[in-house]
């Protein structure tokens, strides 16, 4: 039941916005009443948290499973560029560009919607990144003694001109995959050369 609500959800909240999203379109949606939307979630505010959440969390959970935390014996590069491509395959979601679409354009007058899709998707990122490089520079293998910040600036070496021109032109789909190897390339080299070890 709550897997259908959260789709009708998605579905509604994508079309419309949030501010014109109503309880009683995604409860007709979902072909339940409205009184189980609130059962399940009590609140508008509450399910469109636990829909940003889902829909960034499944997006994420694949992409660390294309790149797993490195062994002690990986290649440090080879992990970062396993890793960026993986973050570009995420970030080119439609569904997951529509939603950050919508927190922005919803951000002055529900700014707590901009927060949401801020904790479930890139603060989820840069948490997830600062925990794998907390680890590597405790083994010698990265020089990040600030590890939080060090993954902060990866993800947006990769991610941060990708990501403005998705918004503004419509494009990460634009990009060959021999362009984004390479700009992933270029990336790992520039946190390598101010964050590696040697």
């Amino acid at each position: 039941m709550q897997d259908r609500i959260l789709s009708a959800a998605q579905e509604v909240f994508l079309a419309e916005g949030y501010g014109a999203a109503s309880m009683d379109a995604i409860a007709a949606a979902a072909k339940v009443s409205k009184q189980t939307v609130y059962a399940h979630f009590g609140s508008k505010e509450a399910l469109f948290e636990a829909m940003s959440a889902a829909m960034t969390g499944a997006a994420i959970a694949a992409r660390d499973g294309r790149a797993p935390f490195p062994g002690s014996g990986d290649d440090l590069a080879g992990f970062l560029r396993r890793y960026g491509l993986a973050q570009f395959e995420t970030a080119a979601n439609p569904h997951l560009m529509r939603l950050r679409r919508l927190a922005i354009a919803e951000a002055a007058r529900f700014p707590d919607v901009g927060a949401q899709v801020w904790a479930a998707g890139p603060g989820a990122s840069i948490a997830h990144l600062g925990r794998v490089f907390a680890r590597l520079h405790a083994e010698g293998r990265l020089a990040a003694p600030e590890p939080e910040r060090a993954a902060g600036v990866f993800n947006w070496l990769l991610m941060g001109g990708p990501t403005s021109e998705a918004m503004l032109l419509g494009a990460p789909h634009a990009h060959t995959a021999e362009a984004i190897a390479a700009h992933v390339d270029e990336a790992v080299r520039v946190f390598l050369a101010a964050y590696g070890a040697d």
